[in-house]
């Protein structure tokens, strides 16, 4: 078997609103790219990235210079094509392999039926948990969800959550208010669900010293872990030598570079496998086993996926052992997905691993269509700006918090 084309599919999807974060804002939608890879035989892979537009379309194409005529199932030699370090300037590619090899193992899985959780090993378990992903959000001004800063608000878009897909764990995003404001909010969502675990995630915006007050001052809830409270390996080293919370990260250790530093100092607790991050879900396959080895916990990170992504999440969840809290997803945020039969359902808190063979799942064409033509309406985004702060941007450690309107 062998490669013919790459295409590659930019689309928008929109979110029930606009999604906040340390380092900007999801403006009202998720830009992604969609990547078929073709083959001799007729069999078609599916692939997904973040971000999208002529650059990265224009990257995907690029690729197929390096790849028409070559098997599918060599794996190994794919990513090396792909991934020399030197070659694709210190891996500058990682993350247009993740989609590549996502849709050289659907390839895979369909040509043998197998599923591709089956390929790493076979699934340990059938469903896979995940964690609620409550945003502070600005109001969606069509349809007036959204627009949660305080304690109460926040509680109570987390009570519709539950309500609606049963989690049991909840992650808040931070880093946008004061600390202090944060802080309160986190205990009162914690407060809400006395029997139900949680996380806070501020995407490194907080200092050291910070992260080390804030990391007391929350030691006595029922956390899961303290998620990139400050930036870097040696932060994060600094702030687990001082609190008293398994402390985690998607954004230090991406990589198996990182993760040898990390192991050999200590630094981090639990690593978060992002299948596009890690460039591919073989990689971060891979990346659990050696944290297994070394009794290094792990779980399933969310980028900002569409069901393509996601199942490759689902399949990854499934497999490794060590999977030792709920994933997380934005997936509750958007309003539909690309594939056939529409989005995945949550029940109780979790999704059920794809059946079918490869990833399992199928490109619906006309919502493909319609979300490509969406983007081509509203176009792309500035992530790392917030569209009601248009001096702003951030700074790390952040000192220049965002006002609270209430």
């Amino acid at each position: 078997m062998k490669i013919t084309n790459i295409k590659a599919t930019t689309v928008a999807m929109p979110l029930h609103a606009p999604i906040r974060h340390s380092n900007g804002c999801h403006w009202g939608r998720f830009v992604r790219t969609i990547v078929e890879v073709e083959t001799d035989e007729g069999i078609t892979g599916l692939g997904e990235m973040g971000g999208g537009g002529e650059s990265a379309e224009n990257a995907f194409r690029a690729l197929n210079k390096y790849l028409i005529g070559h098997d599918p199932m060599q794996l190994e030699s794919l990513y090396w094509k792909i991934c020399n370090p030197t070659a694709s300037l210190y891996n500058n590619r990682t993350q247009l392999h993740a989609a590549i090899e996502f849709a050289c193992i659907d390839i895979i899985g369909k040509k043998t039926g197998m599923r591709a959780c089956d390929l790493l090993g076979g699934a340990l378990r059938e469903t896979v948990p995940f964690a609620s992903y409550i945003f502070f959000r600005y109001k969606n001004e069509q349809t007036g969800i959204g627009g949660e800063e305080t304690a109460e608000e926040i509680v109570a878009h987390a009570k519709e959550l539950v309500e609606q897909y049963g989690f049991t764990s909840h992650k808040l995003k931070a880093g946008v208010f004061h600390p202090d404001h944060e802080v309160e909010v986190f205990k009162a969502l914690s407060a809400a669900f006395p029997k139900h675990k949680v996380r806070i995630d501020p995407n490194a915006a907080w200092s050291v010293e910070e992260s080390i007050r804030i990391g007391k001052a929350i030691e006595h809830l029922p956390n899961d872990y303290f998620e990139d409270p400050t930036w870097g390996m040696e932060g994060m080293r600094r702030v687990r030598d001082m609190v008293k919370i398994p402390t985690s990260t998607n954004t230090v250790v991406v990589n198996f570079e990182q993760l040898a530093a990390c192991i050999r100092t200590n630094a981090i607790d639990v690593i978060l496998l992002d299948t596009t991050f890690w460039g591919g879900l073989r990689q971060a396959w891979k990346a659990s086993v050696v944290c297994e080895k070394f009794q290094i916990g792990v779980a399933v990170h969310s980028s900002g996926e569409l069901g393509i992504q996601l199942a490759t999440m689902l399949h990854l969840g499934a497999a490794i052992p060590n999977l030792s809290f709920a994933a997380d997803a934005h997936y509750h945020h958007v309003t539909d997905d690309i594939i056939k039969g529409g989005k995945m359902q949550y029940v109780n808190g979790a999704i059920a691993v794809p059946t079918g063979p490869g990833l399992g799942v199928e490109l619906d064409r006309d919502k493909l269509k319609q979300y490509e033509e969406y983007y081509k309406e509203v176009g792309g985004y500035q992530y790392d700006r917030d569209p009601e702060r248009p001096d702003w941007f951030s700074v790390l450690p952040e000192r220049n918090w965002a006002k609270l309107k209430q």
